[in-house]
């Protein structure tokens, strides 16, 4: 097989990957989002609009702290990350972007960053996140 048919392989599983874990991801958010740290590595990286929080129990408070949210994500992209940054390990880089209305609140443009990664247990394979980093963004108009 070529190179560059094993990097389009990778390419579609890549992208089949990001369309269900984003639809995953934002339906557990809003929610059942006292099970959303499942879906992350056990050492995990959040950046939250500049707020760092690391490994699974502290995300867990975090994300408990916030209020509830309805968002909608108007479009996302991926790529899966060079093996040579992530030696072993099977890496997918997900962007997303839309709108967030947290209770209380207006609603907000988002982009989010993930890293995912290829976790196999029982010979059942899913995508956790190891880092993830979200950014409010300034209403363009």
């Amino acid at each position: 097989m070529s190179a560059f048919m094993d990097f389009k392989t990778r390419v579609d599983q890549a992208c089949a990957a990001t369309e269900e874990f984003a639809n995953i991801y934002y339906e557990t958010m809003d929610k059942r989002r006292q099970v959303i740290t499942r879906l992350y590595t056990e050492d995990a990286t959040l950046v939250w609009n500049g707020n760092a929080v690391s490994g699974q129990e502290a995300l867990a408070k975090f994300f408990e702290m916030l209020p509830s949210s309805d968002f909608q994500v108007n479009s996302y992209d991926c790529q899966p990350v060079h093996e040579q940054a992530t030696p072993n390990q099977t890496t997918v880089l997900v962007v997303t972007c839309g709108t967030v209305k947290f209770d209380g609140n207006k609603q907000q443009y988002f982009n989010q960053n993930f890293l995912l990664t290829e976790q196999t247990t029982n010979n059942n394979t899913v995508w956790k996140v190891m880092s993830d980093c979200l950014r409010f963004q300034e209403s363009p108009h």
